[in-house]
């Protein structure tokens, strides 16, 4: 069964201000509802409950590469400002077209119902998919030269799925996706391949 946002975030936050306090300490405070508000208008959809749950928590990972292997997770504006730049490459497409098999392993290159929650700094985002199928609520990788896939794996499956296999990973030391946690000189968190 997998753990709970506000689950997670204790074991995630535990591990950390034990063996990693520079990360810990650079993790942001919790948003404030009314941004989180803001920021759903803003992209003119509500975030799913499970983001809008972390970013009541921690409004973002700061400049810390939290999920394996090098994914930091955006505060409520970075998500806004990483949707409407990649909605302005993206065109002015209907936002209700189709792109395919919304359930496939592979999705287009970007989609309007997508929720960017975190990024790798190279113009890559983790997504949340909002599309309506049966597998809504899936996390994608939104590669900017190759388009979005969407892993088969149950870590992929959900935003509670990740912060919990990420805890996970974090507490028991074995690998997450192919990658091992490191602290680094017992302040910092890395990730490197297992």
């Amino acid at each position: 069964m997998t753990a709970s946002v506000t689950e997670s975030w204790a074991r995630i936050e535990t591990w950390l201000a034990r063996h990693a306090p520079r990360a810990f300490a650079a993790l942001e405070p919790p948003a404030e509802a009314a941004a989180v508000a803001a920021a759903e208008e803003a992209v003119g959809q509500p975030f799913p409950e499970s983001l809008r749950q972390s970013l009541l928590r921690h409004n973002g990972s700061g400049h810390q590469a939290l999920v394996p292997p090098f994914w930091m997770l955006l505060d409520a504006r970075n998500i806004v400002d990483s949707r409407q730049r990649r909605m302005r490459i993206y065109g002015d497409e209907p936002a209700d077209r189709e792109d395919g098999d919304p359930e496939s392993e592979y999705g287009p290159w970007w989609h309007a119902e997508w929720i960017p929650f975190a990024a790798d700094g190279a113009g890559d985002y983790l997504v949340v998919d909002q599309r309506r199928h049966g597998r809504r609520g899936r996390i994608g990788d939104a590669d900017h030269e190759t388009g979005c896939s969407f892993a088969p794996s149950p870590v992929w499956a959900s935003l509670p799925a990740l912060l919990d296999a990420t805890a996970t990973a974090l507490e028991t030391g074995e690998p997450m996706e192919g990658y091992r946690r490191v602290a680094v000189d017992e302040t910092e968190l890395e990730w490197e391949d297992a």
